[in-house]
């Protein structure tokens, strides 16, 4: 079986977005936001069927963790309560989706974040999306703030009362940034990776792991810059003091294969250990064009790992494995359906 730890819902409804764009209008006026707009379960079909779907079975994968589109999570646009309803009517819908194609979709859910706004807030939509939508795990966004990193570091105390919350409801979360509202830093060229080297870096300085042994957070787009500079990172936790990296953080964080090269994940295999690797593709999402070079699409990321020579062990823990471990919320639901 293979798992792809990485999608996002970048091709619902247009009514879904319209919707979105009518209620920032609403409340930069002043007044309420409309309702929300229907959307019938045959427009969620044609919206995936042509895409993730397709894709799905083209390149060889069975299921995708599935969660609202990153760059729209936008919290740092409105207000606590614009986010509050925006992320309501975001994993709505992709409860409806997985609900739609359960042999291919599993939740995973936005959190309702805002700039300056205590991450307790967003604990009672992560419970709503875990215990009542059968979510199987959460994306985090360490700077809600759009690129002006506002928060505290990750290992701050203030994001103290998610990790408890999700050490309770073992769940994971893929720590994920949105849209970038800094012109120095574009969104998926740059906020992106500076912000999942920003976490890894973070995660060193800190003694995290310790306070949350359970924990587990999953660093996107192949761990941004870490893995090419591994030992700068290895070097950096002996200046600072901090055991070895393999004990002092990589029992709980875990990189995805999003890299959109052969020889990318080349390296990303060769640095860190297949334990800490979930496959993923993050299709359709941030580079949907073909590679001139190869004439294949970029984020086709199934055909660079199996470009590897891995042993059969290895490359089951890659695509099945790990993402059973890290998320075993999935792994239950799936051994429910006899996978």
């Amino acid at each position: 079986m293979i798992i792809d730890c990485h999608g996002h819902y970048t091709t619902a409804p247009p009514q879904h977005a319209a919707w979105r764009q009518a209620q920032l209008d609403a409340h930069a006026a002043g007044h309420p936001a409309p309702p929300c707009p229907a959307i019938s379960d045959d427009e969620l079909r044609a919206s995936v069927a042509d895409n993730q779907l397709r894709l799905l079975a083209e390149r060889g994968a069975d299921l995708t963790l599935f969660s609202p589109r990153a760059s729209a999570m936008a919290h740092h646009q409105g207000d606590e309560a614009v986010s509050q309803a925006w992320a309501r009517a975001c994993n709505d819908l992709i409860k409806r989706v997985a609900d739609l194609f359960p042999e291919h979709f599993a939740g995973v859910c936005m959190l309702p974040q805002s700039p300056g706004v205590p991450i307790a807030r967003s604990l009672p939509e992560l419970e709503r999306c875990v215990r009542e939508l059968g979510f199987a795990g959460c994306n985090l966004n360490p700077d809600p703030s759009g690129g002006h990193w506002t928060s505290p570091p990750l290992t701050d105390e203030s994001w103290f009362p998610l990790y408890e919350k999700l050490s309770e409801l073992d769940v994971p979360a893929m720590v994920h940034v949105s849209a970038s509202s800094n012109p120095n830093f574009h969104a998926i060229g740059a906020h992106y990776l500076n912000a999942d080297t920003t976490a890894f870096m973070q995660l060193v300085t800190g003694d995290l792991f310790n306070i949350f042994p359970g924990l587990r957070l999953v660093i996107p787009h192949g761990g941004g810059a870490v893995p090419y500079h591994w030992g700068r990172y290895r070097g950096l936790a002996g200046m600072l003091g901090q055991p070895p990296l393999d004990e002092h953080v990589m029992g709980n964080v875990f990189f995805d294969t999003c890299v959109y090269h052969q020889a990318g994940i080349d390296l990303l295999l060769r640095v860190i250990a297949p334990e800490n690797i979930l496959f993923g593709s993050e299709m359709i999402g941030a580079v949907r064009g073909i590679d001139p070079q190869t004439g294949h699409y970029f984020d086709d990321t199934r055909r660079y790992v199996d470009a590897v020579p891995l042993t059969g062990e290895q490359r089951a823990l890659i695509y099945e494995g790990n993402a059973r471990r890290v998320y075993p919320r999935l792994d239950a639901r799936l051994r429910a359906q006899g996978r």
